[in-house]
């Protein structure tokens, strides 16, 4: 009795890509961490500040991290093909949960360790670099420097990411962004400048008190941190991967567009899932008039897609399945139609 109608072919070709992803938040923010880690690393090697090593080696990791998106990007665009039918968008899911694991093992364990370090050969009455150098200062200066790099790295993320966030708050659009990218390099940033203030509250401690285990501490913040940050990430990254429905506006959208077009009784069920952030594959049940000839329902079928489509221009693979109800509900394959009835 049910017929399978599938959509696809020239409508999904057509689909216009977005270029979107906040490749200019991600170029902003790699050009920063690069040159960032460069003055931290000389900050460390002049000092020994452990809180500079931490910090070095997180600015290297967020810099690995850019490239990682930048990298998941590029592969989300090739053509669907035999093996991947619906595409390879989901690469840039996990291009950001790639960047979840590099910031907890790269940056989160390392600071950690580094802390660990410090502090046991502060406690072993080892001398202090950091305070028997002439160049004590400089931490200081490179921690503020790069806080105010980091600071207009975050700047241009949020200013990217505000025709999405629509009176959003930035942790209500990192939830329910379907992007990787701006909410990555947003937490990114904010645990930048938030690292960077425990590493000038480490240092600066250490200098002022003459004990080095503040600076040891300062890195042990770094990374819980990290890891929180990493936590995070990983969560909404799996949660992404794992197929999350298109939104609530979007699903609306969607099926007043189709109990609007004629012909359509109702919507029995509805499913999406999105496929990439800029793909939602939309599979739907709709009940039709039994007296319907076929051609009828090829008709109605047509028109509902074109409906969906303009309703959502985000739907790509499209599955609509015609159906009948009785009464309240669909009829089952061992009920009687009101055709059948005497």
């Amino acid at each position: 009795m049910s017929q399978s109608h599938v959509a696809g072919g020239p409508d999904e070709a057509e689909k216009p890509e977005k270029e979107g992803g906040g490749r200019k938040a991600i170029i902003a923010a790699a050009s920063a961490n690069l040159a960032i880690a460069v003055t931290k690393a000389l900050a460390w090697a002049l000092t020994g500040a452990s809180s500079m090593l931490a910090e070095a080696i997180h600015s290297v990791a967020d810099t690995t991290n850019q490239v990682v998106l930048m990298v998941g990007g590029k592969a989300a665009h090739k053509k669907a093909d035999e093996d991947h039918p619906f595409g390879y968008e989901r690469a840039r899911y996990l291009s950001g949960f790639i960047v979840a694991v590099v910031i907890f093992s790269v940056g989160g364990l390392f600071a950690l360790y580094s802390s660990y370090q410090k502090i046991s050969d502060t406690l072993a009455g080892k001398p202090e670099e950091l305070l028997d150098s002439q160049w004590w200062w400089v931490p200081l200066v490179v921690t503020i420097i790069s806080a105010c790099a980091e600071g207009a790295s975050l700047h241009t993320a949020l200013k990217e990411s505000k025709p999405d966030r629509d009176g959003m708050t930035i942790l209500q659009y990192i939830r329910k962004a379907k992007a990787p990218e701006l909410p990555v390099v947003m937490m990114e940033d904010a645990a930048a400048v938030l690292g960077l203030l425990f590493a000038f509250l480490g240092v600066g401690l250490t200098i002022l008190t003459h004990n080095p285990i503040f600076d040891g501490i300062g890195s042990a913040c770094i990374g819980v941190l990290l890891i929180v940050v990493a936590a995070i990430l990983s969560r909404e990254m799996k949660s992404l991967l794992e197929g999350e429905s298109a939104t609530p506006e979007s699903r609306k959208a969607i099926h007043d567009a189709l109990v609007g077009t004629d012909g359509v009784d109702s919507v029995i069920y509805m499913k999406t899932v999105h496929l990439g952030p800029d793909t939602i594959l939309l599979a739907a049940k709709i009940a039709v008039d039994p007296g319907d000839s076929a051609l009828e329902v090829a008709r109605i079928i047509d028109n509902a897609e074109v409906a969906v489509r303009a309703a959502e221009p985000l739907v790509g693979p499209l599955f609509l399945e015609p159906d009948i109800r009785y009464g309240d509900r669909r009829i089952g394959e061992d009920e009687k139609r009101p055709e059948d009835q005497v």
